[in-house]
C-alpha cells in the first residue's frame, strides 16, 4: 500500500503523530476471486505481527489502513474484526468499514453508490456489509485491479468514468473503498459538481479516529466529511 500513510500523513492535525505497523503481504495477486481471498488470507496470518510491532511506540489509538478484510462477513464480519483488533491492542479502532458507515449516517444518507479497486467476490462483502448495516446499496462497482500495488496506479480518468456509470438521481452519497486507490483530492472536486457527499475511505478513517478522540478540527482540501463534520 503507497497511498493510506500519504493520504494521512497530508491531512494530519499539528500535534499529532502517525506510525505505521505494515502486514507482510507474499503474494500481492488480486487477479480473481480466488487469489483476492487468497489476500484475506494472508491478513489473517499477518496482522497480529503488525499489531505487536506498532504497540512498541505507545500509541493512543488504532486505525485500520487496509479496508477489504474490514468488510469481509457483512456486519457481524466487521465486528469481529473490530473486536479482534481491539483485543490485540487494547486500544480503540477505526476500520474502513464501521468509518465509512458513519459517515454516511453523519450525513444522514441512505441510499448510495460504491466503487473499490476489487475482484466481484469482495465487492460482494462490501455490498452485504452496507446492506446490512442499514443502507440501501443501488450499485457496487469494482475496477478490477489484477495486483494490490496496482490500485495505487489507477487512473483519475478511469475512476471519473466509473463514478459516471454509477451515479444517478437516485444515489445520495458516493463511497470510495480500498485504500490503496488514490481519490481525496478527486473527491473534494466531485462533491461540488455532483451536489451530494463524496466519501474517499481513508479520510472516512481519519475523520472517525479525530472525533473518537475528541479532536474537531475542520480541515479543508479533502472532502465535506472533514470540513463540516
Amino acid at each position: 500500500n503507497t497511498v493510506v500513510e500519504h493520504d494521512l500523513a497530508q491531512w494530519r492535525p499539528v500535534g499529532m503523530t502517525f506510525h505505521a505497523g505494515r502486514m507482510h503481504i507474499t503474494n500481492p495477486n488480486l487477479s480473481n476471486d480466488e487469489e483476492f481471498e487468497g489476500l484475506i488470507e494472508q491478513l489473517e496470518t499477518t496482522i497480529e505481527d503488525a499489531v505487536e510491532r506498532v504497540l512498541t511506540c505507545k500509541p493512543d489509538y488504532m486505525m485500520m489502513g487496509m479496508s477489504a478484510g474490514t468488510f469481509w462477513g457483512g456486519l457481524e464480519g466487521s465486528k469481529r474484526f473490530t473486536k479482534k483488533i481491539e483485543e490485540l491492542s487494547g486500544l480503540p479502532v477505526s476500520t474502513g468499514s464501521t468509518s465509512t458507515a458513519a459517515a454516511l449516517n453523519a450525513f444522514g444518507v441512505k441510499r448510495i453508490a460504491v466503487f473499490s479497486p476489487y475482484q466481484p467476490v469482495a465487492d460482494k462483502q462490501v455490498s452485504t456489509f452496507f446492506t446490512e448495516a442499514g443502507f440501501d446499496v443501488v450499485s457496487v462497482t469494482g475496477l478490477r485491479c489484477k495486483t494490490a500495488t496496482a490500485i495505487a496506479e489507477v487512473t483519475p480518468e478511469e475512476i471519473g468514468r466509473t463514478i459516471k456509470e454509477i451515479d444517478g438521481p437516485d444515489v445520495e452519497a458516493i463511497v470510495q473503498v480500498g485504500t490503496n486507490l488514490s481519490f481525496v483530492k478527486q473527491a473534494e472536486g466531485l462533491e461540488g459538481y455532483l451536489g451530494k457527499p463524496v466519501i474517499p475511505i481513508n479520510i472516512a478513517v481519519l475523520w472517525h479516529m479525530l472525533r473518537a478522540m475528541g479532536v474537531n478540527d475542520r480541515i479543508e482540501g479533502c472532502s465535506r466529511l472533514m470540513r463540516e463534520l
